[in-house]
């Protein structure tokens, strides 16, 4: 597959940022309640926020990067003058007549705001993204009143990254093209090669594929198989005819990430498909999918999914794993999260946060299922997926197969 040219990426991504200041920023402050909120981070020791609200021709923070915004969508910047935020925020900090925090509290004392939202939270990393440093020089230079207003907002910032804009949710297919692109080139049998070829082997594949197209993957990439007879959900080394081979592989390009896992069946001599056991344990995989997909309503938490989903797995039968999480700007990205792997219950605080519209998600699980022989095999799977006031669709086909590799 051909990705969009380093032009044409940031053309994507400028777009979306004009969409999510002036859209996204806004109608999250409205909804808070928040007055002014205020983004301030070091070179090289960027808020977690910053990757949302500032072009790809401005990287990284430059000395003491900071921006305000209003809830009326006004926004400013109190940074050191530069070209590639003009576009963008309107140049606030007088540089020669007055120090960066001097600027704020002249700011602060002309809109007069009631709340003052920074990024300082005991919640979640997402919201906590302004240093000791940072917040010790605001309450140095800005006047007790307002600093007095300051607070954090952790569902603002949530929201304000969780939330995909228009340009976003037109190019997230394409996104996936591109990492399906992966997988599809690797489950071949010109590349897996029974007897010869390892996980490890794989695992090089994709990461060399995707530096080949001039992308990058936000998580090392992995390989895992299972094989009959050996009582084992997860093992590694040399893939054999009779193999179920499982990855674990997401990329991150035009400032959006994917996370998925995908399954290949490595064919014995003879077989022209996927065995029985393994067709009917992916069908039982992909009910469970589905279930998951009606519990996912907005304004529910992500705690209360997990817990209908996994009750109602159990009322019909499937045994299931439920873990899944926000997939947007970050991998494991902000937003509710929906049980985890290492702890199958309901999570304190992040599982308390509430599912939202217009937001992407890594729907990641798993379903054990029995042979004839009463022999178990773990389907894993994981797929991005959008959720909107329609439900939850799939960003890209072919969910409910395994690749057959004759």
């Amino acid at each position: 597959m051909e990705v969009l040219s380093v032009r044409e990426q940031y053309q994507v991504m400028e777009e979306s940022l004009r969409e999510r200041l002036d859209q996204l920023v806004p109608q999250a402050m409205r909804e808070h309640e928040v007055d002014l909120w205020v983004v301030a981070c070091r070179e090289y020791n960027e808020d977690p926020v910053f990757r949302a609200l500032f072009p790809p021709a401005y990287p990284t923070a430059r000395r003491l990067t900071m921006v305000a915004f209003a809830a009326d969508g006004r926004r400013w910047s109190l940074s050191m003058p530069d070209e590639g935020l003009e576009p963008y925020y309107t140049q606030y900090w007088r540089v020669r007549e007055e120090d960066q925090m001097s600027a704020l509290n002249r700011l602060c004392a002309e809109l007069e705001p009631t709340t003052i939202a920074l990024n300082v939270s005991k919640t979640t990393s997402f919201a906590d993204g302004m240093t000791t440093g940072v917040f010790h020089m605001m309450q140095e230079g800005v006047s007790e009143q307002w600093v007095k207003r300051m607070r954090s907002v952790d569902d603002l910032v949530v929201d304000v990254m969780g939330r995909r804009t228009p340009t976003e949710r037109r190019v997230y297919p394409h996104v996936l093209d591109a990492a399906f692109s992966v997988i599809d080139a690797m489950y071949t049998p010109e590349v897996v090669k029974p007897g010869v070829t390892t996980c490890a082997d794989l695992e090089w594949f994709m990461r060399q594929r995707v530096r080949d197209m001039g992308l990058g993957y936000w998580f090392e990439p992995t390989m895992d198989l299972q094989r009959r007879g050996t009582g084992e959900s997860r093992s590694y080394g040399t893939i054999e005819a009779g193999d179920l081979i499982h990855c674990d592989f997401g990329i991150r390009y035009l400032g959006v990430c994917t996370d998925t896992q995908r399954l290949a069946y490595v064919a014995l001599p003879g077989e022209d498909g996927l065995p029985d056991d393994y067709a009917r344990g992916m069908k039982t995989n992909n009910r469970f999918q589905d279930i998951v997909r009606e519990n996912m309503v907005p304004g529910r938490t992500g705690n209360e999914v997990f817990t209908s989903s996994i009750g109602q797995a159990k009322a019909e039968g499937i045994q299931a794993m439920l873990y899944s999480h926000p997939c947007n700007l970050y991998g494991h990205g902000p937003g509710p999260t929906i049980g985890l792997y290492s702890n199958q219950a309901e999570i304190p605080v992040q599982g308390d946060f509430k599912l939202a519209c217009n937001t992407t998600f890594a729907l990641e699980l798993n379903t054990t299922s029995k042979s004839a022989n009463g022999e178990e095999t773990v389907f894993y799977t994981e797929e991005t997926v959008y959720l909107d006031e329609d439900g939850v669709r799939f960003l890209h086909p072919g969910r409910e197969t395994i690749t057959v590799i004759h």
